[in-house]
């Protein structure tokens, strides 16, 4: 997408939707925003979670990184962005869900599971950064050690949910919430080649389409 079609973009979506829709931004920016929801989404191109849930303006909070990835809490003086967001989100904002927003053929998943096989990643930042997920690798290899890669690829990306879901949880904010039941957290997975999106069930602990 060339940067002349971005300012097309931008002036269709000024004066078709902009300004049919001033009274809404008029009110978002009178009031704040104040979303139920808050997506952790990876920031690949492919899956903006606005446009795969259809979201308005101000609908949901939106979080993206590389692969999903909620980091585990750590206080210190350093730089954590992903924290910061969700620190924003759910004590300034008030969210009462939390979506962990996994996706098919991730490419920072890949990259966790090429470090974890040995593989150096290029570059300073992406592979210690994958490698939040880790564990996810380390259970896709106890349930099917005998997986072709494909199939580990896609256990590898829905572990990583369920690592990031766990790793909210060491955010004493976040649980503190939940045991209250103020705030509900969620597992999601969207499959980009079929176009299905399935939640987490974590009774059954399985990951069940939605219709």
């Amino acid at each position: 997408m060339s940067i002349e079609r971005m300012i097309r973009g931008f002036n269709s979506f000024r004066s078709q939707y902009f300004e049919k829709n001033k009274p809404l931004y008029q009110k978002l920016i009178k009031a704040g925003q104040s979303p139920n929801v808050a997506v952790i989404a990876c920031s690949d191109s492919r899956v903006d979670p606005a446009i795969v849930l259809q979201a308005e303006p101000g609908d949901i909070f939106s979080i993206r990184n590389v692969a999903n990835l909620v980091p585990p809490f750590v206080a210190d003086d350093a730089h954590h962005g992903t924290s910061a967001a969700l620190e924003f989100a759910v004590c300034g904002i008030g969210v009462e869900n939390i979506i962990v927003f996994g996706h098919a053929h991730c490419a920072g998943i890949q990259a966790m599971i090429s470090e974890q096989k040995g593989e150096r990643v290029p570059g300073h930042f992406i592979g210690p950064w994958a490698n939040i997920a880790a564990e996810a690798y380390t259970r896709t290899q106890k349930e099917m050690p005998d997986a072709d890669a494909e199939t580990e690829a896609r256990c590898c990306e829905k572990n990583s949910v369920l690592v990031s879901l766990e790793n909210l949880m060491t955010f004493p904010f976040i649980a503190e919430r939940v045991k209250d039941k103020k705030l509900h957290l969620h597992g999601w997975y969207l499959d980009i080649v079929e176009g299905t999106l399935s939640a987490y069930d974590k009774h059954e602990k399985v990951f069940k389409k939605i219709d």
